[in-house]
């Protein structure tokens, strides 16, 4: 799964700009459904396996069973997949709970030991993407209504899904916002 693009154009210092990013015009348009982003770690289940997304950065060396997907000019970032192992203890407890009717594509890991459980869940779960809860109410889509919509949500941010597979992100912390 290649990284899902922020809504805006985000500046080489790392902070975000105003300015629409070209490739998520579609948001703005008013195309597209806005999930709730969680707060977890990606894992991607394919045909049997459960890998767990993994960041390379310049200069060092891949891991074993790297599977490449995306790489960041900017940052000279490599991302991409690793089989989970038994290692992986959180990944194995939520692969248990859901290994017989486990579908392929991606999912998000939440739970006790990640990310400090800001989604609030007893046990480890893997939630598919495309199954998080939907806003029914949307908020405007400009810079300065998503901002102040974000400022008393408790959530991580918003993904924009388009029926032709497209997504696209804005997290509260874009914006300097605290969670």
């Amino acid at each position: 799964m290649k990284k899902i693009p922020t809504m805006f154009i985000r500046l080489p210092s790392g902070k975000m700009s105003k300015e629409i990013n070209p490739v998520c015009d579609w948001v703005f348009k008013n195309e597209g459904i806005a999930h709730i982003k969680l707060d977890g770690t990606c894992c991607l289940y394919d045909t049997g396996t459960l890998y767990k997304r993994r960041t390379v950065k310049p200069a060092k060396t891949y891991p074993k069973d790297f599977i490449a997907v995306d790489y960041d000019e900017n940052t000279g970032k490599e991302f991409g997949w690793v089989p989970v192992t038994e290692d992986d203890k959180w990944h194995v407890e939520a692969f248990e709970k859901i290994k017989d009717v486990i579908s392929n594509g991606t999912y998000e890991l939440i739970g006790p030991k990640i990310q400090g459980n800001p989604e609030k869940v007893e046990g480890h779960v893997l939630m598919k993407h495309e199954l998080t809860p939907i806003y029914t109410f949307e908020p405007q889509r400009e810079y300065n209504e998503l901002k102040e919509w974000l400022v008393d949500k408790d959530i991580e941010g918003l993904i924009f899904y388009h029926s032709d597979g497209r997504m696209a992100k804005i997290k509260k912390s874009d914006f300097g916002l605290v969670r």
